[in-house]
Formats: structure tokens, C-alpha cells, sequence
């Protein structure tokens, strides 16, 4: 059975400003505590043989990894599609107003010079599809809360990508095996076609 650990990365120092960042070379990598769950994070899963690790390119997420790791030989391979959601001139935003944005009321409008949340659901789609086409048994995915939680909220059958499971815990693995990713992916897929064909009001 093959069986993959996606995992947020640790607590940022963007994270403790309150700020959004969409652009990994903006990226100021984790916050003491980020460090201290990256740690925690390697405990928790240093009983699995892990073949590779998948991350995202911003700099949180490859610190995670590779504190998570640090004792362990793991092919790190790098995968754009994983990066955090590209935000154009919403770039350091505060979290309130980011999330006030209309982009939040209507999952096709994009951002300012960055992409919408559908387009971004189905790019993390397509991540995990490249996923799936792989071979090794025990895959690390250490990306952003959003790809997680919409992961989650697919496998669990829900009509929104955004619910129930909303708050995703900071370098926490959150396990699938191949017989629920798959069928995550099909409906990350749909529900993002399903907002793109809806009627606008």
C-alpha cells in the first residue's frame, strides 16, 4: 500500500506578522516555534521509512523538510505546482484583509496579478496527480495549509473545499493512502469546474 504524509510546513515569521505571502522569494522562512514543530514533526514520523520528500519551492517549507529529516538520507525533489496561492498584489497584505478580499467571495476572480482559488485548486490537483503517477510506497509532501486542506476536505466527500476542516495544523502529517488521494483529486477537480460552470449572481 503506498501512503502519503502531507504536511504544512512549521510556523512562519509571516505567520507571527499576521501577513500573507504568495511570492517564494519573499519567503522568510519559520519562526522559532516553526523550528521547535519541524522537529516535532520528524518525531512523529520517524517510525516510517519515508522514500521522498515532494516541497514546495518557498523556503518554509524546505526548512521543515529538512529539520524534519535532518537524521534521515531522503531524495528532496522540488515541485512548483506546490507553492502557496500566487497572490500578485496582495503580496504582504495583512491576513484580515486578505481574507476580506472578494477573491474569497467568488473562486474564479483572481487576485491582482496572481491566480484565483479554483485555479490554484486545480494546479495542487495536478501536483497530486504527478504524485499518484509515481512509484515509491511512503511519500512526504511538505507544501501550505491550503493544498492540505483542500485535500482533506475532498477526501472527506465535502462540497466545499474550503469545509469542514478549515484550520490546518502547522508540520502535522496528515495521512492518505493511494485509495483516498485519488479520489480527493477527482474532487478537487470537480468542485472547481462545478463553481466555474455556476451561474454568477
Amino acid at each position: 500500500m503506498r501512503v502519503f504524509l502531507l504536511a504544512r510546513h512549521g510556523q512562519s515569521l509571516f505567520n507571527v506578522d499576521g501577513v500573507v505571502n504568495g511570492d517564494p522569494l519573499r519567503d522568510r522562512g519559520l519562526s522559532e516555534r516553526g523550528i521547535e514543530e519541524a522537529e516535532r514533526l520528524g518525531a512523529q514520523i520517524s517510525p516510517v521509512g519515508v522514500d521522498v520528500v515532494l516541497l514546495s519551492p518557498f523556503p518554509r517549507a524546505v526548512q521543515t523538510a529538512n529539520i524534519a529529516l535532518a537524521r534521515r538520507e531522503v531524495p528532496h525533489e522540488l515541485d512548483e505546482e506546490l507553492g502557496d496561492i500566487r497572490l500578485g498584489d496582495l503580496e504582504g497584505w495583512s491576513v484580515a484583509d486578505y481574507r476580506a478580499y472578494k477573491c474569497h467571495g467568488d473562486r474564479d476572480l483572481r487576485f491582482p496579478g496572481g491566480e484565483s482559488l479554483n485555479d490554484a485548486a486545480l494546479r495542487y490537483a495536478g501536483a497530486y496527480e504527478r504524485l499518484l503517477a509515481r512509484s515509491e510506497r511512503v511519500t512526504l509532501v511538505v507544501c501550505h495549509e491550503i493544498p492540505v486542506r483542500y485535500a482533506v476536505n475532498a477526501a472527506n466527500g465535502s462540497d466545499q473545499l474550503d469545509a469542514p476542516f478549515h484550520e490546518i495544523a502547522n508540520a502535522a502529517p496528515y495521512v492518505f493512502d493511494e485509495d483516498r488521494l485519488r479520489p480527493a483529486v477527482e474532487r478537487m477537480r470537480e468542485l472547481a469546474a462545478f463553481a466555474r460552470a455556476a451561474p454568477s449572481h
